[in-house]
């Protein structure tokens, strides 16, 4: 009697099709988006088409899929579905409003305030000493921080570059002059109290940034100080909800690459989330 010890799945592997959880008008951008830049750079022949390409690209954004499984499932090497994420999110990414002109935006439309927040995408946990700036002692995890702006429907304005997991949130809007340029467009920001003390403004001066009150061990709050922290945490309540389209895309789960990378990644998927949203 003869043995039959070959794998059950043979020598190709399985190959299944599955739904992406994204519209069709979101695929048809991106391709569209692969055209104009493979015209640009002259490139007169890929192994894909570029709807194809925009596929596979947006599986890996979306669902986090391993480039590999991927690359298996379409007879392409896992470094050219690599190549292909990176070009794109780099062609995303130079697509994403500026801070200053995504206030003038705002301010052009009427509006008076802008809701600020930030959050920590959660990344592998590094070596040595690159293992010390990337840990939150806040969030007690390894990660980079991302301060954000929405309007106050919770759609996604800007979105600053990554930084240390250790930066607090006034730190690394004080590299932006998040203050400043609010102030030269004339507009507010709403923020929780990890922002307290970021407006550093006269006291003549009209706010930038409005928190909530903090209490001390020896000074409570008072009932006006607590009804105020609940009236700002209802008009807030909308950034989460854009942190949260934001966070849909499940490469954010735990980013695995280069943590400088993390700045192109997040504007590219702030660029595909309002799409996503305004459809």
């Amino acid at each position: 009697m003869t043995k039959n010890n070959g794998l059950a799945e043979g020598p190709d592997g399985l190959v299944y099709t599955a739904r992406l959880p994204l519209s069709s008008a979101t695929l048809n951008y991106l391709a569209d988006l692969i055209r104009g830049h493979l015209k640009k750079i002259g490139s007169r022949w890929r192994v894909l088409p570029a709807g194809k390409i925009a596929g596979i690209v947006l599986a890996v954004l979306r669902c986090d899929q391993r480039p590999g499984d991927l690359a298996g499932g379409n007879g392409v090497h896992r470094t050219t579905v690599t190549r292909w994420v990176r070009e794109v999110v780099g062609l995303l990414a130079a697509r994403a409003p500026r801070l200053d002109r995504a206030l003038k935006k705002i301010a052009r439309m009427g509006g008076g305030i802008v809701l600020l927040d930030g959050s920590v995408i959660r990344t592998r946990r590094r070596t040595g000493k690159e293992n010390r700036k990337n840990y939150s002692g806040k969030n007690k995890c390894h990660g980079l921080l991302v301060i954000a702006l929405t309007d106050d429907r919770g759609r996604l304005l800007w979105i600053s570059a990554a930084r240390p997991g250790r930066t607090s949130e006034i730190t690394a809007c004080r590299h932006e002059k998040l203050t400043q340029k609010l102030r030269e467009v004339g507009l507010g920001a709403i923020a929780d109290l990890g922002f307290v003390g970021l407006d550093d403004g006269g006291p003549d001066a009209d706010p930038a940034v409005i928190t909530g009150y903090k209490a001390a061990r020896n000074r409570p709050l008072t009932r006006g100080q607590k009804l105020s922290n609940t009236a700002l945490a209802a008009v807030r309540a909308p950034v989460e909800h854009g942190f949260a389209h934001l966070k849909n895309w499940r490469i954010l789960g735990k980013v695995r690459t280069d943590p400088s990378w993390a700045t192109a990644l997040v504007r590219a998927l702030l660029v595909l989330t309002n799409r996503e949203v305004a459809r």
